[in-house]
């Protein structure tokens, strides 16, 4: 069987097509294609899973700007036309789009084509391309159950958010060798999404020295924000800087969230399911998205997680340290985390993938 996969420009995207891709190459005879744009961080993605690219034009098609507007619209009928071409050429039995503007001209395109197509929605609300994409969809994932409210009731299954496999496999002891940390200290994993968080890498950068007297820390800091972070841990004692691993990007993010005991982080559709799968307690700083709002208040509203508003981050280090004083706090909101996940979701969404294609 082959298979068409597409979504990207963000983690929350792009990781539960890889977890799906998993499952689906568990059977030998089984092709996988992903469609992306050509810079997307989707396209490095694939290339490290080995699975064959197909470019795809696509831009942002909301906005506050006319011109980019405009040229969201009409790269949503170039790439829906250039899509078209692609899925002649593969012919994939099915498609599975995860949402994020990259996967707007393909889905489209998958339906024109009449290509089985199961959308994935990753956030609690839908955002435009998977309100887009569901009219043309023949089947509608979502992670948890408020998301029906936003979605076609008789097109929508409610799986949990796909993991990679390493989310079932980490372990506590393997993570903590892998990120070089000192055994029986508290650790902390901070983490602003595959783009980073440079309002939450200031307020963490200004809280160093009090946050590592008390514990060790994994900063996974974006990128674009590591080389400055660097600097300024350089400057820290040196028992210090032993407490202080930064990474500007991990590939095993459940290695790192196996080793830690309370989280800070975005509220990326990511969130949704990594953090459960792992049971790890989370500090939740929502970005300027509504998506980010609703993800980090469901979880927060089933004492998973607590919600920390943007114009309330200097007050972060003292949460913090409340938290990792309070162990029964944490433990309930382990608990509270833990029941939430559904860590067969990769599996139970390959299988709808295949059923479609045979």
């Amino acid at each position: 069987m082959k298979f068409g996969l597409t979504g990207g420009g963000t983690g929350g995207h792009t990781y539960p097509v890889i977890a799906v891709a998993e499952q689906l190459r568990e059977r030998v005879d089984t092709e996988l294609i992903y469609y992306g744009t050509e810079h997307g961080p989707e396209r490095a993605v694939a290339a490290e899973h080995d699975i064959e690219y197909r470019v795809v034009p696509a831009s942002q098609v909301r906005g506050r700007s006319p011109v980019r507007v405009t040229r969201g619209v009409w790269n949503l009928w170039r790439g829906t036309r250039i899509a078209k071409k692609r899925l002649a050429e593969d012919q994939p039995d099915a498609v599975f789009a995860t949402g994020g503007y990259a996967s707007a001209p393909v889905g489209r395109a998958a339906r024109a084509k009449k290509i089985p197509l199961v959308v994935f929605l990753p956030d609690v609300r839908p955002g435009w391309a998977v309100r887009l994409l569901q009219r043309y969809a023949t089947t509608v994932t979502c992670a948890v159950e408020g998301s029906q409210e936003y979605l076609r009731e008789s097109k929508t299954v409610v799986t949990g958010y796909p993991v990679r496999r390493q989310f079932i496999e980490a372990t506590r002891e393997v993570g903590a060798r892998r990120f070089g940390l000192a055994p029986g200290v508290q650790t902390l994993l901070i983490a602003g999404g595959s783009q980073g968080a440079h309002q939450i890498n200031i307020v963490v950068k200004d809280a160093l020295p009090r946050l590592l007297e008390r514990m060790q820390i994994i900063h996974i800091t974006g990128r674009d924000e590591y080389a400055w972070l660097e600097r300024e841990r350089s400057q820290l004692p040196v028992w210090q800087q032993e407490r202080y691993r930064l990474h500007a990007y991990t590939e095993e993010m459940a290695y790192a969230m196996a080793a830690s005991d309370l989280a800070v982080m975005r509220a990326g559709g990511s969130t949704l399911g990594e953090l459960p799968a792992m049971g790890l307690p989370a500090i939740l700083i929502p970005g300027g998205f509504s998506d980010q709002n609703a993800n980090a208040a469901y979880l927060a509203d089933r004492g998973a997680a607590m919600t920390l508003p943007g114009e309330e981050i200097g007050g972060l280090a003292d949460l913090v340290l409340d938290l990792l004083d309070n162990g029964p706090r944490r433990a309930e909101m382990a608990q509270a985390m833990r029941a939430l996940g559904k860590t067969d979701a990769a599996s139970v969404i390959a299988g709808i993938l295949r059923g479609l294609a045979s």
